[in-house]
């Protein structure tokens, strides 16, 4: 036993120290410090730790015991790593494993370990060091410059003001610290300006500005940050100059242009009330349309009276005293008119012109009920003693001087005057009203009426009723045989010793003034007869604001809106327009005229609102060309001209209007004229007028059948010289009217043709029609023919030779007037005899110019062939039956067949035959519009 002992202790010592201490090595754990403060520069990987990464093991110097092999981070995603960098004294590094940013992340916390190497080369049995935190702040580097936070700064001020900051810049920076994010200087970098800038950014004004001087500053600004790196780019600050704030209406436009036919225009779409801030409680603002210069006062119907009595439905049987010259109202022709007034047919009297109304004209026997109706514009009477002015006066026409009515101004007041006759009333009745209006002097257009209801007598001014303010009674007049005199613009002394003349003349101007015996006028008329067919007007009325009031006056030139917010005021008034109704206006210049009024909050003194003068351009209205087509010639039998109906004269005619239309700019390249565009508007009057001896009243007539007239606002009147039509109306209407108009003539067998003139109007004359001139032949039968001699037979009877130019124009009724069989044989005949006729005239022209060329030049002049004579025209006949266009072909042949034969048997004998023919002139254009439509005209034949 003691030799197995000491056998086993030389097996341990031969086996080595380390075998033996194995189980006794590695017995500590690696030691660190608890935390670590690091710090790393961005963009870089090293890390600076407090205290430094060192691991220590109790175990040392015990070879893998007592060494470090690693360090381990735990961490989210920690973006670092540690490494070994002495095993035996356990040295570490910490480093980043990519560059570090400080924008995304400025610091890191995360746990460490240390490892040692084990018992042996193995690594078994290694052991970790408790856990520490470390602490990474990432330190920043100025790498980027200060940025605005706008492109542009903004900002308006007033001149004359000093302030303690305009507007304030900003700028940025991206970096992470402090030191380089922050902003710590601005720099104005535009040199020579009135403007400084803070370290905050606040831009002043070092001086009062002047908006005369400069309206507008352009500025560029820079930013530095605490590490002095400057921005890349500087900012553009505009600071715009206004004047010293005055308070008014802003955002119109002086002129305003209108375009006839487009409705409602507004006239201040972008206008706002500028109040500078003032305490403003309320606003009363009055907008004016100044119209009159125009017309009658404004943009009226320029129809005549009685086309604008008939429109707006007043009673028939009016009398106008003032109508336009003619042939048959010709007491008018000596007045003085109002000229460039758009066919407003206006009298001027300046004290000195008066006009006699015919006997014919004058009503007759004015009953208890009448009417009195005028255009008057009348000013203050010269002198300090004013005289009676006289509008209308009924006096007395020789031996006395008595007023049996009148109408006259005196000292701006309107009197009508009315005296009554002893067989009518003999009592102390009413005889002189008298009204005072400003009206009457104001030297304005207005519409007076006065509606006589005996002994009520009311006047009507612009549609508004008045009564009078002083009544005068007086005896009536004795009755006597003389006669009485109308007048106009003064009154008529009949009764003058020396001479009889006229007294009390008239200053001023009138137009359509009228009587209308046995009937009043309704309110309903007046008013439509006097309407302005212009004015203010305001768009949507629903969509004003709340607490907006607002009031036209009764001819809508004149708005008044009130309100307490001003927003809502601003609102309103952009919505108010300028309307025109007028198809076709008068142009011109419109005065706007636009007064405010502000009542302010307390007792502060209050902003006074300047007034805005602007205007209304109505443009030019394209002008219409109104053109009447139809048949302008044509033949009948005369058994039509004495029917019971008469003659349709105008039975296919046509009225169209058309305008020219603003070319377009292609057009404009090709040197194109603007389009025609056909429209459709009134027409106010249509005359038929007779050409040449007017109508022979026991003979002949036109007439219309009054039925023909319902339904429409047209009304005719008919005479020896024509029938006119007149009245507003549509041209559909009036052709409808003058298709049925007739010509009725009982003794056609003398008469050869007739001719009438049509013309159309509208607006009274401002656009005309072309004249349509119509010409009517009267066909003879052969019996009629029978009683005159044998050459003149076969010259009328030449007149029914037809070529078939005009045949579609008459009606197929007369088609059959003679069998076709019978037709054929009178077509064949005459034919033969028109060829016979030719070639006899023919031959003879030859046979002169031959025995011309041997005679003298005096000789030759004298014996000149006139072919002018020749005429052809068509024939009446056309509606019996039309010749084959061969046959009209063989006969040219067989002509010049026979004159290639017979032109060398001409004899001398033949020639002085045809010198003793004189042939006869032709009658003018007529004549040469029957040549064009190839009918013979017997007038020229030598017989």
């Amino acid at each position: 036993m003691k030799i197995l002992r000491i056998s086993l202790v030389f097996i341990l010592v031969a086996l080595g120290p380390s075998r033996v201490l194995a189980g006794k090595v590695n017995k500590h754990k690696p030691w660190i410090e608890t935390s670590y403060h690091g710090v790393i520069t961005e963009n870089t990987d090293t890390v600076l730790l407090d205290p430094p990464l060192v691991a220590l093991d109790k175990d040392a110097p015990v070879p893998f015991a007592g060494e470090i092999c690693a360090f381990k981070i735990h961490g989210q995603d920690a973006p670092f790593e540690a490494v070994v960098l002495n095993k035996t004294s356990g040295e570490g590094l910490l480093r980043a494993k990519s560059p570090i940013d400080c924008e995304l992340q400025k610091e890191y916390t995360f746990i460490i370990q240390a490892y040692d190497c084990g018992a042996g080369p193995s690594g078994t049995n290694w052991k970790k060091s408790h856990k520490a935190v470390v602490h990474i702040q990432v330190n920043d580097v100025n790498e980027f410059a200060p940025t605005f936070r706008e492109p542009m700064y903004k900002a308006t001020v007033t001149e004359g003001k000093i302030y303690d900051s305009i507007l304030q810049v900003e700028a940025a920076d991206e970096d992470c610290s402090p030191q380089y994010s922050q902003i710590c200087n601005y720099e104005i970098v535009t040199p020579d300006i009135p403007f400084a800038i803070d370290r905050n950014g606040n831009i002043r004004n070092t001086e009062k500005l002047s908006y005369d001087k400069e309206q507008q500053f352009n500025i560029m600004v820079t930013a530095y940050d605490c590490g002095q790196k400057g921005a890349t780019d500087s900012v553009l600050v505009r600071i715009d100059v206004k004047p010293v704030c005055k308070p008014g209406w802003q955002g119109w436009n002086k002129r305003v242009e209108y375009e006839p036919g487009t409705g409602s225009k507004q006239l201040f779409p972008k206008m706002y009330l500028e109040t500078c801030d003032g305490p403003v409680s309320s606003i009363r603002t009055n907008v004016e349309l100044q119209t009159n210069h125009i017309g009658k006062g404004c943009d009226r119907e320029t129809y005549s009276e009685k086309s604008l009595q008939k429109l707006c439905g007043a009673s028939s049987g009016s009398t106008d005293l003032l109508p336009a010259p003619s042939a048959t109202t010709n007491w008018t022709a000596t007045l003085l008119t109002d000229s460039g007034r758009d066919s407003d047919l206006i009298f001027k009297f300046d004290g000195r012109q008066a006009a006699k109304i015919p006997d014919r004209v004058v009503p007759k026997n004015l009953t208890d009920q009448f009417t009195i109706a005028t255009w008057m514009k009348h000013g203050p009477s010269p002198g300090l003693r004013a005289e009676k002015e006289t509008l209308l006066c009924n006096s007395d026409k020789t031996e006395m001087n008595r007023h049996h009515y009148a109408l006259y101004v005196h000292n701006c007041r309107l009197v009508f005057l009315l005296r009554r006759d002893f067989n009518q009333v003999d009592t102390f009745r009413p005889a002189e009203f008298h009204w005072k209006l400003e009206q009457i002097c104001d030297k304005e257009w207005h519409y007076y009426v006065i509606n006589v209801e005996f002994p009520v007598v009311t006047l009507y001014v612009d549609g508004v009723t008045y009564e009078p303010y002083l009544v005068t009674d007086d005896w009536p007049i004795h009755p006597s045989q003389i006669d009485m005199q109308l007048t106009v613009g003064a009154c008529w002394q009949g009764g003058e010793v020396m001479k009889p003349r006229f007294t009390q003349y008239y200053r001023g101007s009138l137009s359509g003034l009228t009587i209308r015996p046995g009937k009043i006028e309704s309110q309903k008329v007046i008013s439509c007869l006097q309407a302005c067919k212009e004015g203010l007007d305001i768009n949507s009325l629903e969509s004003l604001g709340k607490g907006i009031k607002f009031h036209f006056n009764p001819a809508q030139s004149i708005l008044v809106m009130e309100g307490d917010d001003i927003e809502n005021i601003n609102q309103a008034l952009r919505k108010v327009s300028y309307i025109n109704s007028r198809q076709f206006p008068t142009p011109g210049i419109r005065q706007l005229k636009i007064s405010t009024s502000v009542q302010c909050f307390g007792e502060d003194t209050c902003i006074t609102i300047p007034d805005i003068d602007a205007f209304v351009m109505v443009l030019q209205p394209s002008e219409p060309r109104i053109t009447i087509t139809g048949v302008d010639h044509f033949t009948r039998p005369a058994a039509e001209f004495g029917s019971t109906r008469g003659l349709a004269l105008f039975p296919d005619i046509r009225i169209i209007s058309t305008v020219t239309k603003a070319e377009q700019p292609a057009e404009r390249a090709a040197h194109r004229a603007g389009v025609l565009e056909e429209i459709i508007h009134n027409l106010d009057y249509c005359d038929i007028l007779v050409i040449g001896e007017e109508l022979n009243p026991d003979r002949e007539s036109l007439h219309l059948n009054r039925n023909e007239l319902h339904g429409k606002h047209l009304d005719a009147t008919n005479s020896t010289s024509g029938i006119s039509i007149y009245g507003v109306d549509s041209m559909s209407n009036y052709e409808q009217v003058i298709r049925q108009v007739r010509y009725q003539n009982w003794h056609s067998a003398e008469l050869f043709e007739r001719k009438f003139r049509l013309t159309c109007s509208e607006l009274n004359g401002r656009y005309t029609s072309n004249e349509f001139n119509l010409e009517v032949n009267v066909l003879h039968n052969s019996d009629f023919m029978e009683h005159v001699n044998h050459m003149a037979v076969e010259s009328q009877y030449l007149q029914a030779i037809h070529l078939p130019v005009m045949g579609h124009n008459l009606n197929s009724a007369h088609g059959s007037a003679i069998p076709s069989a019978a037709t054929v044989v009178i077509v064949v005949c005459i034919t033969s005899l028109v060829l016979i006729i030719v070639l006899g005239i023919y031959r003879i022209h030859v046979a002169h110019q031959r025995s011309s060329k041997n005679g003298n030049g005096a000789k030759e002049n004298e014996m000149d062939w006139d072919d002018s004579a020749l005429t052809i025209t068509v024939n009446p006949m056309e509606n019996y039956e039309e010749p084959q266009p061969a046959e009209e072909e063989v006969s040219e042949e067989e002509d010049g067949d026979e004159e290639d034969v017979e032109e060398d048997d001409i004899t001398s004998a033949e020639s002085e035959d045809s010198e003793d023919e004189e042939p006869v002139r032709p009658g003018g254009p007529q004549d040469i519009k029957r040549r064009t439509q190839l009918e013979w005209d017997d007038s020229t034949l030598p017989y």
